[in-house]
């Protein structure tokens, strides 16, 4: 297994100032840079190669740490596209973002071990789970037909379908923060269903079947540690005074 980390997203204003860095990535929780946990984590898991998507600021952070450097795009969704083809499709991928302070080799490990073979696996914890192990952090999860969930950070690329996923992933990922273009994305029907809260997890799944021509399984239950990320501020404060 190879694995592969986005770190190309930026910060500012409030949390630029708290965290004393632009990058995101180089935030730093309790003395260590998210992008080093998410590096540890994945060696941790096993991974036998790391790839890293980031700028220069990134590279010098970590390039003695991992084994290739991706030059980041300025482009959002072309990031998604070379983290997908980091290494040869031939070779099972793990993917994980660089904002999750909590991340270890245990927490992926099993996540990993949850994905049956030749699937896609995104990784999910239950909310209640997510609040037990997090509480009063800041409001986390959505609700897919009566199932509240937290989306995690991690996931899991079988061998022979990452190239396949990128011809996708990179639309998703523009679409992601306008309703509307995600809509046309997911089509009427999806929307609709989220919109009565009739949208279910397998909707999703077998949404993603049709689009990528590869199973895609939402592993349930993962480690809370997948789940939380500090993409605002109030999370990254949470994240450096609890434990």
């Amino acid at each position: 297994m190879n694995a592969v980390i986005t770190a190309g997203g930026t910060i500012d204003g409030e949390y630029a100032a708290l965290a004393g860095t632009t990058i995101k990535a180089l935030a730093k929780v309790r003395g260590r840079t998210m992008l080093d946990a998410a590096i540890d984590a994945a060696y941790a898991a096993g991974a036998q190669r790391v790839a890293v998507v980031g700028g220069e600021a990134v590279a010098l952070a970590c390039a003695s740490r991992v084994d290739r450097i991706i030059a980041q795009s300025a482009d959002g969704g072309e990031n998604v596209v070379r983290a997908l083809t980091a290494w040869p499709d031939a070779e099972p991928l793990l993917l994980l973002t660089s904002d999750m302070p909590y991340v270890t080799g245990d927490s992926l490990g099993s996540f990993l071990a949850e994905v049956p073979d030749g699937a896609f696996g995104m990784s999910l914890c239950s909310y209640d789970a997510f609040a037990q192990r997090f509480p009063d952090a800041p409001p986390y999860g959505i609700t897919l037909d009566g199932e509240r969930v937290v989306n995690g950070g991690a996931f899991s690329i079988p061998p022979n379908a990452a190239a396949q996923i990128a011809t996708v992933a990179g639309r998703f990922f523009a679409a992601r923060k306008s309703p509307w273009s995600m809509a046309r994305l997911l089509g009427p029907m999806l929307v609709l269903r989220y919109l009565v809260g009739r949208l279910s997890i397998g909707a999703l799944e077998e949404y993603a079947l049709s689009q990528l021509n590869v199973r895609a399984c939402a592993v349930r239950d993962v480690a809370a540690e997948l789940g939380f990320d500090a993409d605002l501020v109030e999370e990254y404060r949470y994240a450096c005074e609890h434990a």
